[in-house]
């Protein structure tokens, strides 16, 4: 009896768990274009999540190609941080930043959770970065956490127009 009265519940538990997991995805979007490193913290299980990146191969070449002091070491292929780290980036920034999401994928049951997508990084009009990027949630009593985050990094070929250039 009780397993019966458990499954409309469970049954539901996707489409619930979808429609959380994409508010957190809006409110993370939101948070970086606010700058709200409070509500952006308050998205993570904790704040030593797995945090990680990988730079594709022509962006590590054109980051080689522009530096004027040739004897630095190769930037890492792959890099780290934390989200306080990013957001705190986020907020140093002196002009607009915004995390775009495209085709949005939900993997999810009840209590875990991927999302995978792609994604640009605007400074205002102009797209420094791309990839794709997964995150790996947990339903908390406190909602869904993000557990982890990685993403790959295209590095726009074009430069940045001059400051003032609308």
């Amino acid at each position: 009896m009780v397993l019966s009265t458990a499954l409309p519940a469970h049954a539901n538990a996707p489409a619930e768990s979808r429609q959380q997991i994409e508010r957190s995805v809006e409110k993370f979007r939101v948070a970086v274009v606010n700058k709200d490193k409070d509500s952006f913290m308050k998205l993570f299980l904790r704040e030593d999540i797995t945090w990680v990146a990988s730079f594709d191969d022509a962006s590590l070449e054109r980051i080689m190609a522009l530096r004027t002091d040739k004897s630095l070491p190769r930037p890492k292929k792959i890099f780290g941080g934390s989200p306080r780290e990013f957001i705190e980036d986020i907020a140093r920034s002196p002009g607009p930043l915004e995390e775009t999401f495209d085709n949005v994928r939900i993997d999810a049951d009840a209590d875990v959770a991927q999302v995978w997508f792609d994604y640009s990084v605007k400074a205002g009009n102009y797209r420094e970065n791309w990839g794709k990027e997964a995150w790996h949630l947990v339903r908390t009593d406190d909602g869904w956490k993000i557990a982890s985050v990685i993403w790959s990094m295209k590095l726009n070929p074009e430069p940045p127009p001059p400051a003032g250039t609308k």
